[in-house]
């Protein structure tokens, strides 16, 4: 893997990381959201995430081409030790252990800055990539839920993944 910088989100990231996540929401299920976010809608999510959470990008010659970060998982008080997890990478980019280089460094943020005692990641099916980068990393799968949402006129399977810290 070439040599990139992992570093902490900024709102100035905010176009660059909807170039990323808006391929996914226009091409395909792995997103549940149909419209692209803008990046005013961005910038706002980055505000808002990081108040609380670690939100990291990983920049390579000058060009973000991945970003990870945490978030709560639910919203009663009882979920308060459980963070839900996501990562994406540009599409097209299959540089090798950019995935496990963004989680190792956004799991380490975690142990270093929230009390969080369990990870999720919630998978829309199938996506053999996220899976299987997911259990290399020590989550286990922990249910899926057919048909529960539904977008490019197909029923889309969810799965959840946990690990425990």
């Amino acid at each position: 893997m070439s040599s990139g910088l992992i570093r902490s989100v900024t709102t100035d990231d905010a176009a660059a990381i909807c170039e990323i996540y808006n391929y996914y929401i226009e091409n395909t299920c792995i997103s549940f959201e149909y419209d692209p976010v803008s990046v005013e809608e961005m910038t706002r999510r980055i505000s808002t995430t990081t108040e609380s959470y670690p939100w990291i990008v990983y920049e390579q010659q000058g060009k973000i081409i991945g970003y990870a970060y945490a978030n709560k998982y639910a919203v009663r008080e009882a979920y308060k030790g459980t963070l839900e997890v996501t990562i994406y990478t540009e599409n097209g980019n299959g540089e090798k252990g950019l995935g496990t280089k963004l989680y190792q460094h956004l799991f380490d943020l975690i142990d270093n800055t929230t009390s969080a005692h369990t990870l999720m990641s919630i998978i829309a099916l199938p996506n053999e990539a996220s899976v299987k980068l997911h259990e290399k990393l020590g989550f286990e799968k922990a249910g899926r839920f057919k048909e529960v949402g539904f977008k490019f006129d197909q029923w889309v399977d969810v799965g959840h993944w946990q690990k425990m810290l």
